[in-house]
């Protein structure tokens, strides 16, 4: 759901680029009017730094505090009910801002909550798929570590890129196409292990689980997009709210499957410390530090902000959980980082 926000909020941001240049244009520089524009772009600025460091800060501790959250290896508490809370806590994030939008505009048409069937019974199929792929997350550093997931979830951007040519008939430039075979490089130079028989750090299990969830986190945002587009005019807000209400079900589902005994003989909060619930407001906030930097700065930043991340990722890992700092996977993010600055340059107009 968050693809739709980011457009839209992309087109927000050329038009503040657009204000910008015209104020360092202006001839009068000794005018109040420039005074003030100039108070404007400097104000923009801090915004656009704080929301850039939010980003980084939220992708680099995201797989950190899912690996610290465990005790002696293992989950103390229910993942199902740590992502229950995190579809929870971003279906209330969504009521807020369109609590904000009423006392603001008013409940028009587009964004009121009133809706039928026919509208929201095509949520269940994205939400389901990122319910899959949020559980995965978890596993997956049974077989690998934080910064080498860091590094595997950068296969989402193949994904998302060949459904979106299969699917929406979009095209890829070369450009992108090439950034795709960079960043499989990337992948496998970061993941190459010297100190041992085994090529690879990460085991096949890992692999499989990676590009699972790349392909889950691809389809669903494909198929989301889809669904958008039948209902541009429809608020974000409204839209997200759905999505949410349909991912608390399926995981209130989860729960009953997987860990009903254990949250009715131990409770639902059994095992939660302060570093679970610290990973559950990561996980809640950093789509909407994603949708902020889109409209307060701009796609490269992004793409600077997951590099950094990679890189930040692995140097608290060395003292946290005695990572090792190797050339190898310095090299692979270093390619990993090229390849998705290509993609994103790479773009078809």
């Amino acid at each position: 759901m968050e693809y739709r926000r980011i457009k839209d909020q992309e087109k927000d941001g050329d038009s503040v680029s657009d204000d910008v240049e015209s104020l360092r244009g202006n001839p009068h520089s000794g005018s109040p009017k420039s005074i003030v524009g100039g108070s404007g772009v400097r104000t923009k600025w801090k915004l656009k730094s704080v929301v850039t460091l939010t980003l980084t800060v939220l992708t680099s501790s995201q797989a950190i505090l899912i690996v610290w959250s465990k005790r002696a290896g293992k989950y103390e508490y229910s993942v199902t009910t740590a992502n229950f809370l995190v579809e929870a806590l971003k279906c209330a994030l969504s009521l807020a801002a369109l609590a904000r939008i009423w006392r603001k505009d008013g409940v028009t048409e587009d964004n009121r909550l009133n809706t039928t069937w026919d509208e929201v019974n095509v949520y269940p199929i994205p939400a389901a798929l990122y319910l899959i792929k949020n559980l995965l997350q978890y596993y997956i550093f049974a077989y690998v570590d934080a910064p080498g997931y860091q590094i595997l979830k950068n296969f989402n951007i193949i994904s998302t890129g060949v459904l979106y040519r299969i699917i929406l008939k979009r095209k890829l430039s070369e450009i992108q196409w090439a950034a795709f075979v960079l960043l499989c490089a990337g992948c496998t130079t970061a993941q190459l292990n010297s100190n041992s028989d085994k090529v690879l750090q990460t085991p096949l299990q890992g692999w499989v689980m990676a590009i699972i969830m790349a392909l889950l986190s691809g389809f669903a945002g494909v198929y989301t997009e889809a669904i958008i587009k039948k209902r541009p005019s429809r608020n974000i807000n409204v839209q997200n709210f759905w999505l949410y209400v349909f991912g608390m079900i399926f995981n209130a589902i989860a729960i009953l499957v997987q860990d009903f005994d254990a949250v009715m003989n131990k409770g639902f909060f059994h095992g939660y410390s302060l570093i679970t619930v610290l990973m559950i407001l990561n996980h809640a906030l950093s789509g909407i530090a994603v949708s902020m930097v889109m409209k307060y700065a701009d796609n490269i930043v992004k793409v600077y902000s997951t590099s950094v991340a990679m890189l930040l990722t692995a140097v608290v890992s060395v003292f946290l959980f005695g990572f090792h700092l190797s050339l190898a996977f310095f090299l692979g993010s270093t390619i990993v980082s090229v390849s998705v600055y290509l993609h994103s340059i790479g773009k078809l107009r």
